[in-house]
């Protein structure tokens, strides 16, 4: 009996994501669609991670909307799958039962089939709501174990040595992983993924694991990873000649990289090894072509600008040298020469001109998104000097952490907070005079259970408290949902969908539903004169103090208003910045005359927020 792979496309979520900054937008998505019908993919994952925050924070798009015309196109051919954060869902924050129920729900009733489940911290006791939720509504429950590895941790010194330090034992080691999917599969997981966000896992660690789990387990087993550092494409190879049941891919133009392996060169592996595929390849090239034009027109967010060579494994014939690098690199899979089968793979990738592995993240061993997303906070910061040190600073920040694994959100976290360190260095103020809440809530325990014990005294030094202290849906406290008279009396958020929009993004949604009611208002009535006049910015002459914003950001909340005594020290304003939340103090005790911006507003560094009379 022929053994039959089954393959989940990516191109429409993680491909643009990992590539094009989750740019693409629905106008360009409906290219594709028609197409999609016919190619016979298992599952096309469409939605969740980055896609709803950025439709709406870039693009002016409803996700929903995203996700129902999709499966209006699509129909039942292929099940679509989104990404979810466990109790964080799409968000930095943990939420309730009652949000992770509406949005399981809402989600499935918009056409999702597959919910793809994990946590940043491998803590099992955190996907337990969303699988219980996504089952009930009729879903598909893929949990996904997070792969990460153990840091590099600096050589102990002969000091060290004699006080008794000693580096810390292995803990990301096979058993690990497969302990974590058996407590998965027994919470009612449908299928099992091995999700390597970061491109580190390489074909001979994917090859044991797919093994383990397929002996171990009674689900399917999936594999995901990145060509960023190399790997991805010996290791799907592996995963395959190792008895994967499903691979998750790329369409051409939008793969490699910082993306899945292409489809089309998993199909010639396929081919030679028998492995029967069941995808339309014809149709798949129907696509390809249409994303030909689509990644011109996102040459402004193209991560690389490096197009791989034009190629149809239907009609092209490969030349005799590289069709034998296809034969060298499945019998170095089967041989589980590492080696060996890494060579070929690269040179296959170079024939088809696809990047070459990014040897700095290779050896950085952090996730290339952790990575890029670091280089923006310093440039934004005019701080580039100190990247080296923020990089070298990740493993010791993630460790006092708890060593969480480096996927999103904790990857973006612990970056975040390594560039804090070094910049606090930098400016001769201890480490950690700087943090996020968001790190505050990890050390805390807010997050759920980190692999290894947070010493109590460092967790006293960020959060103000010794003891692991979980998060508490009793003290949730759902976002304002104003009336707006100036839009026609309307609520912020008029429906559930809306709701769920506000609880998960609340900085973003808040801005884009706001646009949304404005722009209906204005197409109905011809706009509000009061309102455009009330709008119009105060430019009466600075006379007091101001609180300025320390890095650009969006204003995510502020907590005062004209009028309140304010202390020397005291939260006055949240500003989102890198993702991240970051109280901001006033540096006066005194009365604040006024407020300088709105909430959702953008601002640079040095942006004056607020004046206060002293």
């Amino acid at each position: 009996m022929t053994r039959k792979l089954l393959i989940r496309d990516l191109t429409l979520r993680d491909g643009q994501q990992s590539s094009f900054a989750t740019r693409m937008n629905q106008k360009q998505v409906d290219r594709v669609l028609p197409y999609y019908k016919d190619a016979n993919f298992y599952a096309m994952e469409v939605w969740g991670g980055a896609v709803p925050d950025s439709v709406m924070r870039y693009l002016n798009e409803n996700p929903w909307d995203r996700l129902e015309k999709i499966k209006a196109a699509v129909g039942d051919v292929s099940k679509l799958t989104a990404l979810s954060r466990g109790r964080n869902l799409f968000g930095y924050s943990p939420y309730t039962d009652e949000i992770i129920e509406g949005f399981c729900k809402n989600a499935i009733q918009s056409g999702l089939g597959i919910m793809r489940i994990f946590d940043a911290l491998n803590d099992v006791n955190n996907v337990k709501s969303t699988i219980t939720h996504v089952k009930q509504y009729g879903g598909i429950a893929d949990c996904a174990v997070c792969y990460t590895i153990d840091p590099k941790y600096p050589k102990l010194s002969f000091i060290d040595k004699l006080k008794g330090k000693k580096i810390s034992a292995p803990v990301f080691t096979d058993e690990y992983f497969l302990n974590k999917a058996k407590e998965m599969e027994a919470l009612g997981a449908d299928m099992i993924t091995i999700k390597d966000m970061s491109g580190l896992i390489n074909p001979s660690r994917v090859g044991k694991l797919v093994r383990l789990f397929k002996q171990n387990l009674k689900v399917p087993v999936d594999f995901h990873t990145h060509c960023t550092p190399g790997y991805g494409l010996g290791a799907v190879l592996s995963a395959i000649v190792n008895g994967v049941d499903i691979v998750d891919t790329n369409i051409w133009y939008f793969a490699g990289g910082p993306a899945a392996p292409a489809i089309e060169l998993v199909y010639l592996f396929c081919k030679k090894l028998g492995v029967e595929l069941d995808i339309n390849m014809e149709a798949v090239a129907k696509i390809n072509k249409e994303l030909y034009g689509i990644r011109k027109e996102l040459e402004a967010f193209d991560a690389i600008k490096q197009f791989p060579a034009e190629f149809n494994p239907l009609t092209d014939r490969l030349p005799d040298n590289i069709d034998k690098e296809f034969d060298k690199a499945i019998e170095a899979a089967k041989a589980d020469n590492e080696e060996a089968l890494l060579q070929a793979c690269h040179a296959i990738e170079a024939y088809f001109n696809f990047p070459k592995p990014n040897e700095l993240v290779k050896k950085a061993e952090v996730p290339g998104g952790m990575y890029t997303n670091m280089v923006a906070q310093l440039k934004q910061l005019n701080s580039m000097d100190i990247l080296e040190e923020a990089m070298r600073l990740i493993p010791t920040v993630r460790l006092a952490a708890g060593l969480p694994p480096l996927v999103t959100p904790t990857s973006q976290i612990v970056g975040a907070q390594a560039v804090n360190c070094a910049l606090d260095e930098k400016n001769g103020k201890p480490m950690y005079t700087n943090k996020s809440n968001q790190f505050v809530a990890l050390v805390k325990g807010e997050y759920g259970k980190t692999p290894v014990p947070v010493d109590p005294a460092f967790r006293f030094k960020i959060a103000g408290v010794r003891e692991e202290t979980p998060y508490d849906t009793s003290k949730y406290k759902m976002q304002d949902n104003p009336v707006l008279p100036e839009f026609g009396g309307v609520k912020l958020a008029e429906n559930e969908k809306e709701v769920l929009l506000l609880e998960l993004f609340p900085a973003v949604a808040k801005t884009f539903l706001m646009k949304q009611k404005e722009a209906r208002y204005k197409a109905t009535t011809g706009g509000n004169q009061a309102q455009q006049e009330a709008d119009e910015q105060d430019n009466a002459p600075i006379t007091g103090k101001t609180v300025d914003a320390p890095m650009p950001g969006s204003i995510f909340k502020i907590l005062v208003k004209p009028g309140d005594t304010v202390q020397k020290g005291q939260n006055v304003l949240v500003l989102e910045a890198m993702k991240m939340e970051n109280n901001i103090t006033s540096d006066y005790t005194g009365t604040v005359k006024r407020i300088l911006v709105k909430e959702g507003k953008t601002v640079t560094a040095g942006t004056k927020l607020i004046e206060i009379e002293i």
